[in-house]
């Protein structure tokens, strides 16, 4: 069955108008800046986790030009709990970017937007419609899998050529006229109504002609992500406290895993730990010792986590940023950018 796009638009845009959200933070005295914000937040995040964070952020960064004149570890600091921290970095290098290359405004193009760090074209779709007030299509989480459902698009997401078809149908379903609020609107019937499970189809407003409702496929689509069995890495994190109670971080690199984010000493094996403790001229009172286990799961990977607590005498020489560690309080680290299980431990090591 062949889907009428305007009717199509129509029908959700009468739905949103009684049922659609209009009350989120980024939504009030909107700007350019709030929605690319908010919409890099959203990423792989929840409306409701990330509003706490959205109002944190803002408060402390209400311009592009504050953000970039930002340091990186305070930007990493307001994220940490959010996850996928190169969202974080590719938005401080976007906003010095946006500061030096367009006078502090967001463009209005996706054409432009796109060549910003962590910039793809749905975002850009989103900055445009919702930002600016102006025509462009986005194909967000919630958007794909109305389409995919409505459409009876098969496959995963992953796969390029059904991403060619989803592209393909929200194109034709983006309207010319109320961009803005259709861009908004979908994503909310994918976030209210055609949800991961048990979807609403009894008050979906465009459920007529939803191909996978017809032919009772609602629950094969959209396609899964093919399943790999997930390894485990486990790792030792040394926490060695000196005698006036600071902690030893490191700063990671900024590519990889918890890039650029400070974090304990990493290591594979003890030896590996007490080599380092040698070369750093670190001389534990005691050997390391082990406490209980941290589990932290990643896309592709868990992470055991296997702390080790020592005490050293007073450390004399305190090694700049610019080298491989630090030492700070517990309560100067806790503010800094760090891991979430990171930072659960040393708020561990707070209350004990």
């Amino acid at each position: 069955m062949a889907a009428n796009p305007s009717n199509f638009a129509d029908q959700i845009l009468v739905w949103f108008d009684e049922h659609g959200r209009k009350n989120l933070p980024w939504q009030q005295n909107k700007t350019p800046y709030k929605v690319w914000i908010s919409e890099i937040m959203l990423q792989q995040t929840q409306v409701a986790t990330v509003i706490p964070y959205f109002e944190r952020f803002m408060a402390r960064f209400p311009t592009v030009q504050s953000l970039a004149a930002a340091p990186l570890d305070e930007v990493l600091g307001l994220w940490t709990g959010l996850g996928y921290y190169a969202r974080a970095r590719n938005m401080h290098k976007a906003a010095r970017q946006i500061v030096e290359e367009f006078n502090a405004e967001l463009p209005n193009s996706v054409g432009e937007l796109i060549t910003l760090p962590g910039i793809g074209e749905s975002t850009a779709g989103a900055i445009v419609t919702l930002g600016h007030g102006g025509i462009a299509t986005i194909l967000d989480g919630n958007v794909k899998r109305v389409l995919a459902r409505h459409r009876e698009i098969e496959g995963w997401y992953g796969q390029s050529a059904v991403m060619k078809k989803l592209w393909q149908a929200a194109q034709a379903f983006t309207p010319e006229t109320r961009t803005s609020d259709y861009t908004q609107a979908i994503m909310d019937l994918g976030a209210l109504i055609c949800t991961k499970s048990a979807p609403h189809c009894d008050v979906c407003p465009v459920s007529e002609d939803c191909l996978a409702r017809l032919n009772n496929r609602i629950a094969d689509l959209p396609g899964k992500k093919p399943r790999k069995k997930i390894p485990t890495r486990t790792k030792l994190f040394l926490q060695c406290i000196d005698s006036e109670h600071r902690i030893c971080l490191i700063k990671r690199p900024e590519n990889g895993v918890w890039g650029g984010l400070w974090c304990f000493p990493e290591f594979d094996t003890q030896e590996a730990m007490s080599d380092w403790l040698s070369s750093q001229n670190i001389k534990p009172q005691a050997n390391p010792k082990a406490e209980i286990a941290v589990e932290h799961q990643f896309s592709h990977y868990k992470l055991h986590m296997l702390p080790y607590h020592c005490r050293t005498t007073k450390v004399e020489h305190r090694v700049a940023e610019v080298e491989t560690h630090a030492w700070f309080t517990i309560d100067e680290a806790v503010k800094l950018g760090l891991p979430a299980p990171v930072l659960g431990m040393l708020k561990t090591m707070i209350d004990t």
